[in-house]
């Protein structure tokens, strides 16, 4: 018989079993949270931002990053309380219950996902098509790389941490020369016909900054997309709290650089009005050259991006699986302990709105979907609060500095920015529509699941 005390059993944190060959470092764990935050359509948000704003947006930048700093500090200190897979799922079931947990993940991350991939497969299709108009059929690149990198990823974490290392490099280098070389003015130039973009103090002075940062914070979310991958990282103790703060450090580096060398080339009308203002961008830096240097960040962006999906939130759904809050056939794992049909299901779920949307459609559907991403912010910090009160004593490698100001700041935040989503007025009705609709589906499903088949209560804390 065991002498362990069922306390004791609480304090021991326990990480999920790997058997991959190398654990991943921290320039690998880097790339991941650089790689699933800088999309394309962040990369838009922030010419977009600087167009409209200038000194004011860059600002906004600021404070999104201190509170994305605040998430990623709740989601160091959850995940390194409890270094299993199931992530947010996990914390939320011990916190205030099932019910909310799933509700998290499948209305946080994937439906977000589902619905966000296929917009950057067609923005891709798009660019390729630009490129080399004819030489591919249409949507035939994007399912392409949907099926290259589901492949990549069934074979286990060391083969998917040199292909987003590879992709991350090339991203972000691509992303610092366009920059750097618009800032030195090295690039080709053109003559700017309309309003360039106004730096003046005036909208930091007045505060009006502050109605920026909902969009700002677009370019900071998804960092914690590493927590799940916890079982591969080497010392996370150490390396998760710092890639994260890292990680959003450097992107907020790469986005002011980027977007202040798009205002020395484009007017305020294209920046604001382009479908792909980043196109335009590379055009007047490089000439003949950008359309090649645009489809290089359309393409590294997006594959990083589901690179990384792919890996983390199918470990999310084995470890709800592992929990009785997701379908038992999400626990399976192949001979490269992956758990397989979290990957395959993704894919699928990716390729299904790809095939049978268009883009307009899919991008009021993401800008709605996109509230639940940050009600899973809001819940993660709920879940610290609620844990630093229901288990004082548990082992906590890592403590949210200046507790609870970061959690307290991050609800109210999250609250703001939910609250200022829709990017229109006239949207605005549609958006929270389809929001709540998305919910109460989520919802049903969700409480069903945990009544009936899980036979707990809805808000039931289950420490187990």
């Amino acid at each position: 018989m065991s002498d362990i005390s069922t306390t004791d059993k609480l304090t021991m944190p326990r990480l999920a079993v790997s058997t991959s060959k190398t654990k991943m470092g921290l320039l690998t764990m880097m790339a991941v949270c650089i790689g699933v935050v800088i999309v394309q359509g962040a990369m838009i948000s922030a010419m977009q931002g600087i167009g409209m704003g200038g000194m004011a947006f860059i600002f906004a930048m600021i404070a999104a990053l201190i509170i994305a700093q605040f998430n990623a500090m709740s989601f160091s200190e959850l995940s390194l309380m409890f270094p299993q897979e199931g992530t947010l799922a996990t914390y939320t079931q011990k916190a205030i219950g099932h019910f909310p947990a799933i509700v998290a993940v499948f209305a946080g991350y994937v439906v977000v996902a589902t619905l966000a991939i296929p917009i950057e497969l067609f923005l891709v299709d798009a660019m390729v098509g630009e490129l080399l108009p004819g030489m591919f059929p249409e949507k035939v690149i994007p399912l392409a790389i949907i099926a290259i990198l589901l492949i990549t990823n069934l074979i286990g974490a060391d083969v998917f941490a040199k292909v987003q290392n590879l992709l991350a490099l090339i991203m972000v280098s691509a992303l610092v020369l366009t920059g750097l070389i618009a800032i030195n003015g090295a690039g080709q130039g053109v003559e700017m016909a309309g309003t360039p973009v106004d730096w003046n103090f005036a909208g930091v002075m007045d505060g009006s900054f502050i109605g920026l940062i909902a969009l700002a914070m677009w370019l900071f979310v998804g960092a914690e997309y590493i927590c799940p991958m916890i079982a591969e990282v080497k010392q996370p103790e150490k390396s998760i709290p710092r890639a994260m703060r890292l990680s959003l450090l450097t992107i907020f580096a790469i986005f002011a650089a980027f977007a202040y060398g798009a205002t020395l080339y484009l007017d305020t009308d294209t920046l604001l009005g382009s479908p792909i203002p980043y196109l335009d961008y590379a055009n007047a830096v490089f000439g003949k050259e950008g359309l090649a240097i645009a489809t290089i960040m359309a393409l590294t962006a997006t594959c990083s991006t589901v690179n990384t999906i792919f890996a983390a939130l199918p470990r999310m759904l084995h470890g709800m699986a592992e929990a009785g809050q997701a379908f038992p056939q999400l626990k399976a794992l192949n001979r490269y302990n992956v758990p397989w049909g979290g990957v395959v299901m993704m894919a699928v779920f990716t390729v299904i709105p790809f095939v049978l949307l268009d883009i307009d459609s899919l991008i009021v559907l993401v800008i709605a979907a996109t509230t639940s991403y940050l009600l899973a912010y809001m819940i993660a910090h709920i879940d610290v609060l609620v844990l630093r009160k229901r288990l004082p004593e548990h082992h906590r490698p890592y403590r949210t500095p200046f507790y609870p100001l970061p959690q307290i700041f991050g609800i109210a935040a999250m609250l703001y920015v939910a609250l200022n989503n829709s990017p229109a007025p006239e949207m605005t009705q549609q958006v929270y529509t389809i929001a709540g609709g998305m919910l109460l589906v989520i919802s049903l499903i969700a409480a069903i699941w945990v009544k009936f088949y899980m036979k707990r209560g809805l808000f039931e804390a289950d420490l187990s």
